[in-house]
């Protein structure tokens, strides 16, 4: 990203809240900006307007990120895309919540690595509790290319995050299939708002952590707390990161 792009970063931000606050109609909710593949002064132009969770894809490169901005103390970090076992043990000690939990087995390596983790008061995302915030990710549509839990096999998920001393069950995620305009993915996110009635409703499941920049007036419509928003605000990624093996 260029310093002229950069320049634009609080303007872009500032057209993404308004339009959450519209489509939001006075709900509360959290914009995640998605910083995979942005440079770090994109993200201090961000943060110098007010914006505080970045969201990021990758282990490897969250952790470049985590280290330049480590003068921060109240940015909070979201891993969210698919994350693999073997990077559990670095990821715990780098984001504040983690949106993809998509198996038994990925809940009981997060858990076993957190426990003795203790999230600094200034970087709690979803209230005041220093245990590690996951949500269930869905594959909502049953995309073979996506990760998620399968609907019919998410109950049996959720459980088993209930009973992990070190994590903190807040809610559902899901990424539908790519929709430019919108208009096809209010299903999907009607379909997940379901889902979290069907297990517990909002007192166990509090947040829904759905809608992208092509999607997420729809996805509050159908009652979105977290949108997840990147080029919009930062424009279009200026590298692509690199495959974590």
């Amino acid at each position: 990203m260029s310093a002229s792009d950069t320049d634009d970063v609080p303007s872009r931000l500032a057209d993404v809240r308004a339009r959450i606050e519209t489509a939001a109609r006075g709900r509360s909710v959290l914009l995640v900006a998605v910083s995979k593949g942005q440079s770090v002064d994109a993200m201090r132009a961000a943060y110098r307007a007010g914006q505080r969770d970045f969201g990021e894809n990758y282990v490897q490169e969250l952790g470049a990120k985590a280290a330049a901005l480590a003068g921060l103390a109240d940015v909070r970090f979201h891993l969210i895309g698919h994350l693999q076992r073997n990077k559990a043990r670095h990821a715990v000690r780098l984001v504040q919540a983690v949106h993809s939990v998509d198996s038994l087995a990925l809940a009981d390596e997060l858990d076993r690595r957190a426990e003795g983790q203790v999230i600094p008061p200034a970087r709690r995302a979803f209230g005041d509790d220093p245990r590690l915030p996951v949500f269930a990710e869905v594959s909502i549509a049953g995309e073979a290319q996506k990760s998620g839990v399968a609907p019919e096999a998410l109950g049996e998920l959720l459980d088993l995050i209930d009973r992990k001393p070190a994590l903190r069950l807040v809610g559902l995620m899901a990424v539908p299939p790519l929709d430019e305009d919108g208009t096809a993915s209010i299903r999907h996110f009607e379909a997940l708002r379901r889902l979290r009635d069907e297990h517990g409703g909002p007192s166990r499941l509090p947040e829904l952590s759905m809608g992208m920049t092509a999607d997420f007036e729809q996805a509050l419509a159908a009652g979105a707390t977290v949108v997840r928003i990147g080029s919009a605000i930062f424009g279009a990624r200026a590298r692509r990161p690199e495959a974590e093996a």
